[in-house]
């Protein structure tokens, strides 16, 4: 009984742990194939697909990462998609 509390108390933590890091993030992406920057909610993959040509972050909050976006020389500095 011991071993199947444990077990069930420990998939509850990762679970939760799962969703905290899901909830938690912003980067800050530059977007060669629309020349812009974005804030995305994922770990961005830097070259992967050849979109992505630098990633900053992560970031606590939407705030944070707008902030930061308008301090990133290579962005552009009229985001005015409200992303």
């Amino acid at each position: 009984m011991k071993r199947l509390m444990l077990a069930g108390s420990l998939v509850l933590a990762a679970t939760a742990a799962g969703f905290a890091d899901g909830l938690c993030c912003y980067w800050v992406v530059g977007n060669s194939a629309t020349n812009s920057c974005d804030i995305v909610t994922r770990n961005p993959v830097v070259g992967g697909d050849g979109n992505v040509w630098f990633g900053d972050g992560p970031y606590q909050s939407l705030e944070d990462a707008k902030l930061a976006r308008s301090t990133i020389r290579a962005c552009p500095k009229d985001e005015s998609s409200g992303k």
